[in-house]
């Protein structure tokens, strides 16, 4: 893997307004992608999610959620230092087993990242959604947005369409902004210890525009929803 910082990204602020995620860029501000896909996710979902917590009770719920959170953060942490060049931080618990999980990420799909642009950077569209990608760059040949993700147990495609729209979204701006040609989307998912379960889901050229041409629709019925 090569550095190759052709773009510069913007600088941008986060805020938390009316429970919304808002990117404060270039004077704008922007719901973040995220925001505007829990709140267009489907009726189905929805009745997943509480289902899921009915049958557990809010309170392993809200443990699960919190240490999946705090995993995926202290494993982003690890790639993110990974990619710039730092030294990794090894502490024990569950910072340990996101190092191990990054590892795996690292050895097993970040091998395939040819050239990086850019990691943890802004990307918007304007007057629309703005957002953070893990990494930017050529991965296998071809301009990618790759995103990394925890998870507790192997996923199946269908289960992460969320995902789809995330990448897809942030070539969208990406592409506005800077003229590139991203067309791929990578994520790139590892279960804790001890399995350390690898997965590579990758979506590609028309399979990718699907994704794009439905998260804007997402972002219409979000503007509508909270146009004053």
């Amino acid at each position: 893997m090569r550095w190759n910082k052709k773009y510069i990204y913007p600088k941008s602020t986060r805020e938390i307004s009316d429970g919304q995620r808002l990117y404060n860029i270039n004077n704008q501000r922007l719901p973040s992608v995220t925001t505007i896909l829990n709140d267009t996710q489907s009726d189905h979902k929805r009745e997943s999610l509480k289902k899921w917590r009915d049958r557990i009770g809010d309170k392993e719920a809200d443990k699960i959620l919190k240490t999946s959170s705090q995993r995926g953060t202290a494993m982003h942490k690890h790639l993110e230092e990974y990619l710039i060049g730092q030294n990794f931080i090894t502490m024990p618990g569950l910072e340990e087993e996101a190092r191990l999980m990054s590892q795996i990420i690292i050895n097993k799909g970040l091998s395939h990242l040819d050239e990086l642009w850019g990691c943890e950077v802004t990307v918007y569209m304007p007057e629309m959604f703005a957002g953070t990608s893990d990494a930017i760059g050529v991965y296998q040949n071809k301009e990618s947005i790759i995103d990394f993700k925890q998870s507790n147990k192997p996923k199946k495609k269908e289960w992460i369409t969320d995902y789809f729209f995330q990448v897809g979204a942030y070539a969208l701006a990406h592409n506005h902004i800077y003229d590139s040609n991203i067309s791929q989307g990578v994520i790139l998912v590892c279960t804790p210890p001890p399995n350390m379960e690898f997965q590579e889901f990758i979506i590609c050229d028309d399979e990718f525009s699907f994704y794009q041409e439905e998260f804007i629709k997402k972002v219409k019925i979000y503007n509508e929803r909270h146009s004053k």
